[in-house]
């Protein structure tokens, strides 16, 4: 096992290599559904939905995903328990129809200040992202308990299905002529919900009866999780939002967009770690193998690093050529362009595996803190004079490589240590991780 994949397949928890197809295919259908639109579209309609796009992830990543990674938690706790964990689902399914209707709410008030900021004065665009929020926010509702009650094929399957319907529609759409954004932004709705449609059933037969959930074993950490994770979602996806508020050139906002997703690549490779990352890290954290913890937390950094620096080759010496004939974006980019934004990729992947480790020795207002601090980095190099390419860059760049170093400070100089006193598994955090 020489070469870099059969090493991060040895480094990474068991049960990751179900997933990473799913994530693979997910991934890829990512890259293609932004290739067939901006091929697509010109104009006004590829600049909205390039917006669209970059406001969808951040949104559903940033409210939806931490609600996934703590029903995994308290999910993987009951069965541990040999608890039901019925009541978690239907605890889950209120608190997601609560944030959707806030944010249902909030989208009603603010339709026509939001369509004239972003969507080129189309308000049928809001809708498409409420639309699209709701099929995002269902299909992480049942991966976390997927992913909690350990069914980790019918969790690839959900992403693979994911993707493919993506693929399959964004296409159905370029093959019959279309040419609006509306219906190339409704793939990003219509894909996730069918995903979660076609694996509820394995959802519901693995939810028994159990005894009641109260909401703090739900909101513990909900909170911080929610408020660290909107703020990575800002940082990766910053650099478009940004350009669109400050600038009307159509080009760059996409060609910022099209260079921002392909160097995600090796994102899409760390993702496949997710689900079961946290769960090898809070092992060895809980059971106070600190040996165990770093070992894991050193190599997963180091594979990361590698990843990053595989994507950033390519990226870097070839990107403006590779999203011009794959993507349709416009020649108005540089290498320089590449290089801050893979730069910041491989912070902003080293800060989620540190936040992580964070979580899994339940310091979440370390991590919260810790992504606050490369929030400001971001804003204040992002106001500083200069392009405005440039600017959103390197202010990715910035705010990613801040986040993780406040993180690893906080580990190196202990200040992480667990919390003391019983965690909701009803496991004592160890001693012997105080100078983790």
């Amino acid at each position: 096992m020489s070469n870099p994949l059969a090493k991060l397949l040895k480094v990474i928890p068991p049960g990751t290599h179900l997933v990473i197809g799913g994530t693979m295919i997910l991934g890829a259908a990512s890259y293609i559904q932004i290739s067939i639109a901006g091929h697509a579209l010109t104009g006004d309609p590829q600049k909205a939905v390039s917006e669209l796009w970059s406001l969808v992830m951040t949104l559903s990543l940033g409210l939806f995903f931490p609600v996934e990674q703590e029903l995994t938690r308290v999910v993987a706790a009951r069965v541990v328990r040999g608890e039901g964990v019925a009541p978690v689902l239907r605890r889950a399914a209120v608190l997601t129809a609560g944030l959707l209707a806030l944010i249902g709410a909030v989208l009603a008030l603010t339709a026509g200040p939001l369509a004239n900021t972003f969507f080129g004065h189309d308000r049928s665009l809001v809708w498409v992202f409420a639309a699209a929020l709701v099929g995002m926010a269902l299909v992480y509702l049942t991966r976390g308990i997927l992913a909690g009650l350990g069914h980790f094929n019918a969790y690839g399957v959900s992403l693979g299905l994911d993707g493919l319907l993506r693929i399959v529609l964004a296409g159905a759409l370029f093959l019959a002529g279309s040419h609006s954004a509306v219906e190339y932004g409704l793939v990003l709705a219509a894909a996730p919900l069918a995903a979660m449609l076609l694996t509820l059933p394995t959802t519901l037969r693995g939810c028994h009866h159990g005894p009641p959930m109260p909401w703090r074993e739900l909101f513990q950490n909900m909170t911080m999780m929610i408020f660290g994770s909107v703020l990575a979602q800002v940082i990766v996806n910053a650099a478009v939002i940004t350009t669109a508020l400050v600038t009307t050139d159509k080009s760059l906002t996409f060609a910022l967009l099209s260079a921002g997703v392909l160097c995600r690549i090796p994102l899409f490779v760390f993702g496949s770690l997710q689900p079961t990352l946290m769960t090898g890290l809070s092992t060895t954290a809980t059971s106070g193998d600190r040996v165990g913890f770093r070992r894991m937390l050193l190599q997963t950094c180091a594979v990361i690093g590698g990843l990053g620096l595989l994507g950033a080759v390519p990226a870097v010496f070839a990107g403006s050529w590779l999203i011009s004939v794959f993507l349709g974006a416009k020649n108005v980019l540089g290498p320089m362009d590449f290089f801050w934004f893979s730069a910041g990729t491989m912070c902003y992947m080293l800060a989620m595996v540190l936040g992580q480790a964070l979580m899994a020795l339940n310091r979440h207002r370390w991590m919260m803190l810790s992504w606050l601090a490369g929030t400001a980095a971001l804003v204040a190099v992002t106001l500083a004079p200069g392009p405005v390419a440039t600017r959103v860059e390197v202010a990715y760049a910035l705010g990613s490589l801040v986040t993780a170093l406040c993180m690893l400070l906080i580990l190196v100089r202990g200040v992480a240590q667990p919390a003391p006193g019983p965690t909701t598994d009803g496991n004592t955090a160890a001693s012997a991780l105080e100078n983790a």
